[in-house]
């Protein structure tokens, strides 16, 4: 669990961001992932005041969570109100208030209404979850272990014959069993044609012999997420043009792998890999951006894609993921969770990255 001194230094320097911006002496917190990370309530119902100074601090739910809040944001004085957002906002101080770009229209409207001025702000708190802090780092490579091992069990467990489904359930049992407290994401289980699918929802087909099969997949621990993703091919060897385009996914995740590094141009690197898929011929089976952040949500900044913007930090933690999706025929995607250094990428799930034979 995240120390509460480390929640209050980051409220602190959200607050000087807002003083900076200059759109007022407080801030309003209704995103639910950025108040977790500012407080680390993780309950479904939550306000946060971030006032001109740490005395005005303070934190709204709802009668649900009187106990939970206590708990999990020690210190931080919390209203019980079932109308939150309002009772939080009585609360700020006078003058403009700033809110989250998140926050819905009409309660914008309310609170403007309710108590003055309000002024959007975007970004502010996902700029700082960006950049992991070493709390952050140890429960993401605890995450990323278990996701390891996760999908290193389930391979011995594949058979021709099995659901995907099946193998997605028993995969997140897995995971619970070694320690984790749900999986991260909808685990995606794709078989055969189902694999040239990049987020398939796993079904009742069952596994056949020469099928590729991508699994990506992640645990969750204390509320940050893993994100592993490996390609087999089931009971055969495989054939010519699925190792070619395993052959040209593996390539094109060395090679941008190896830039993410600290400033490094995030539609730049992006564009290493999507080159290696292209001159392989399958420039146009590779349909995603090549990676995402991740943190306390599966997708957050910074996004690596051909519409990209910025460049990457020291410890932002970052996926890698290119993939080749032949419609009909099958896919692969490699996929891989890393932190930026300055000695390079550090990656979090190292596992064999071969089109390993299974069942």
């Amino acid at each position: 669990m995240i120390p509460a001194a480390r929640h209050a230094e980051r409220r602190g320097r959200l607050r000087a961001m807002v003083s900076e911006a200059g759109p007022g002496r407080a801030m309003l917190v209704t995103d639910l992932a950025n108040v977790r990370y500012l407080t680390g309530f993780s309950g479904s119902n939550a306000v946060l005041l971030v006032g001109g100074d740490p005395s005005e601090d303070l934190i709204g739910t709802d009668g649900r969570y009187q106990d939970q809040v206590a708990e999990e944001a020690p210190g931080l004085p919390a209203i019980i109100d079932r109308d939150t957002l309002s009772a939080v906002a009585r609360c700020a101080p006078s003058g403009p208030v700033a809110i989250e770009a998140s926050l819905p229209v009409g309660d914008e409207r309310r609170l403007g209404g309710e108590r003055g001025p309000v002024v959007v702000t975007d970004g502010l708190v996902a700029a700082m979850r960006a950049v992991k802090d070493p709390d952050e780092v140890a429960l993401l490579e605890r995450a990323c272990a278990i996701t390891v091992a996760g999908l290193a069990a389930l391979a011995e467990e594949i058979r021709v014959g099995v659901t995907e489904v099946d193998l997605a359930r028993r995969l997140e049992q897995i995971f619970g069993s070694l320690g984790a407290e749900d999986r991260a994401f909808d685990s995606i289980v794709g078989a055969g044609p189902h694999s040239a699918i990049p987020h398939h929802q796993p079904g009742r087909r069952p596994l056949e012999a020469g099928d590729l099969l991508v699994v990506d997949a992640g645990a969750r621990v204390d509320g940050y997420h893993a994100d592993m993703t490996r390609t087999f091919v089931v009971g055969a060897d495989p054939d010519a043009w699925q190792s070619d385009i395993h052959g040209a996914v593996w390539a094109a995740h060395a090679a941008a792998t190896a830039e993410y590094r600290p400033a490094a141009d995030a539609r730049s690197v992006d564009g290493v890999a999507r080159a290696v898929i292209d001159s392989a011929g399958f420039g146009a089976a590779f349909t995603h951006g090549l990676g995402h952040g991740v943190g306390l949500e599966i997708h957050e900044a910074p996004m690596v894609g051909p519409r990209a913007t910025g460049s990457m930090a020291p410890d932002m933690a970052i996926t890698v993921e290119p993939g080749v999706y032949l419609l009909g025929r099958g896919g692969v995607r490699i996929e891989d969770t890393l932190v930026v250094t300055d000695n390079g990428p550090r990656v979090l799930t190292e596992a064999p990255r071969e089109l390993v034979v299974v069942g």
